[in-house]
């Protein structure tokens, strides 16, 4: 069974005892996290396709890492602006902070 949630403006698919990396959420390590904008669930005797979410179903995780105490980093991205024959140039780099989180459970009420 898994499911096709939404957070950060992105979307994950995940099934339990997965570890995925989302945008940073304002939670302590160790603490529970709460994903109720569940967009899909597939499961071996059904699937439900939310319009657009499904309020039934609900994604639970423990937060392995936040920002305090171990960051989790994306890939560093390089900025490079450059104007010709002005003498400008600007070169800038930019890591994503993330929030590690291990899928703990998925609920269907």
């Amino acid at each position: 069974m898994y499911t096709i949630l939404e957070t950060g403006g992105k979307q994950y698919r995940v099934s339990v005892g997965d570890m995925i990396d989302v945008e940073l959420l304002n939670a302590a390590q160790g603490s529970t996290v709460n994903f109720d904008r569940v967009l899909m669930l597939v499961a071996p005797e059904q699937t439900l396709i939310g319009r657009p979410t499904l309020p039934q179903v609900k994604v639970t995780g423990e937060v392995i890492s936040d920002d305090d105490t171990d960051p989790v980093k994306g890939p560093k991205i390089i900025v490079f602006k450059f104007k010709r024959r002005k003498n400008m140039r600007r070169k800038t780099g930019h890591r994503q902070h993330y929030t590690r989180v291990k899928i703990s459970g998925i609920t269907v009420a």
